[in-house]
């Protein structure tokens, strides 16, 4: 097959929509299918020709323009759009699949409109309750309103839908959405998840060997909840006084959070590293936990508990949209509320008990084989091949 995908977001723009189409192309590309990736230039010395480089990917990159309320985003320039549309239409496509609402979603509509390939389109993100964190000084019932009222508009503007949860489902059936949808998780590729040494992380970093250490991986910004995790470490700390928290991710909030952490004078338990090479360092960090933890409500699909589960460390999260997916019948996780006092609970007791942690351990591999891309991908393919057979 010859596959075109559309995004308003791609690395060096380091999130879960950016990691799942990367897992998207390279499982494709290594199925023997063509992929080519249209999705905003960040610019020179951002690094994106770094990444780039799955071996077969064609990726063209559009001239975009800063978005003054999430500068690290990107808008693609209606110009641009023009621009590449006949090179587009001139490709022989047989799947259009959008990955964002914004830019890239209407370039496929209009893609698909003129040449009558079948579209489909991954509904990553819960905006309703990610637009009032954006966009602060407006009525926050008024933007989910409009969040509700937007995305039944784009969803009817394609053929088919791929929701990573039936929970995510659930929302959109909510919302008034009638376009088919198949619940499809992205998952991981758990080839890229064997690796890490939490010993030679913690070594680099000065973290002593037998220091308690929690971690956790997410973009910084006020929807993920970082600071809910926060306030669980200052609960800690009187127990576990040398507790380490590692915070890897970076984002708009980064700010916020360590003016936080110094407000609650827990500055020696707190550590933030930014954006850590996925291949290599933040493999290490992950291994470098003894418990990692989340609690995001907001997600679509949680792979960063899946990674955490492929590396053997024992997680606690709470389980909300997609990460009540993830964790249904897990042995490899505990599950909390969102409750200070009962996530301290859940952790603390780890934290004693060298044994519950290392079943949780030896668990985590096994439940992670449920979101390999090698089983998933291919529900993604007969998707595609039924839509170009109904075409």
């Amino acid at each position: 097959m010859n596959i075109l995908m559309l995004s308003d977001v791609y690395f060096p723009r380091v999130n879960g929509v950016s990691t799942s189409i990367r897992t998207f192309a390279r499982s494709l590309l290594q199925m023997g299918h063509r992929v080519t990736l249209v999705v905003p230039d960040y610019g020179e010395g951002s690094g994106q020709d770094d990444d780039d480089g799955l071996p077969g990917l064609e990726v063209i990159r559009l001239p975009s323009r800063v978005i003054f309320f999430d500068p690290e985003d990107r808008l693609i320039r209606a110009p641009a759009m023009r621009e590449v549309l006949p090179k587009l239409v001139a490709g022989r496509w047989d799947v259009v699949h959008i990955h964002t609402p914004f830019r890239a979603h209407r370039l496929g509509v209009r893609l698909s409109d003129l040449t009558a390939v079948p579209t489909v389109e991954t509904y990553h993100t819960y905006f309703e309750e990610y637009i009032a964190h954006y966009l602060p000084w407006l009525p926050g019932g008024l933007l989910r309103m409009i969040a509700r009222q937007v995305s039944r508009f784009l969803c009817h503007g394609v053929d088919h839908l791929i929701v990573p949860s039936r929970q995510m489902v659930e929302v959109l059936e909510r919302y008034g959405v009638e376009t088919p949808s198949t619940v499809i998780p992205t998952g991981i590729d758990l080839d890229e998840f064997k690796g890490g040494d939490g010993a030679a992380f913690r070594h680099r970093h000065g973290i002593a060997p037998a220091r308690p250490t929690l971690v956790t991986v997410s973009r910084l910004a006020m929807e993920k909840n970082i600071a809910f995790l926060i306030e669980v470490v200052k609960r800690l700390v009187p127990e576990f006084p040398d507790l380490l928290f590692i915070v890897a991710g970076e984002g708009p909030d980064a700010t916020r959070l360590k003016q936080m952490v110094d407000r609650l004078g827990i500055a020696d338990n707190v550590r933030f590293f930014g954006n850590l090479d996925r291949r290599t360092e933040l493999l290490d960090a992950y291994r470098a936990g003894d418990v990692f933890v989340f609690a995001s409500p907001t997600e679509t699909q949680g792979l960063v508990l899946t990674e955490a589960m492929a590396l053997g460390v024992p997680v606690v999260s709470t389980a909300v949209m997609g990460t009540a997916t993830v964790l249904q019948g897990t042995c490899s996780a505990l599950v909390s509320g969102e409750d200070v006092a009962e996530f301290a609970g859940h952790v603390a007791g780890l934290l004693r008990s060298p044994e519950r942690r290392a079943a949780l351990s030896a668990a985590g591999p096994a439940d992670a084989m449920t979101w390999s891309t090698d089983a998933l991908m291919g529900r993604v393919v007969d998707l595609y091949q039924r839509l170009v057979d109904e075409g």
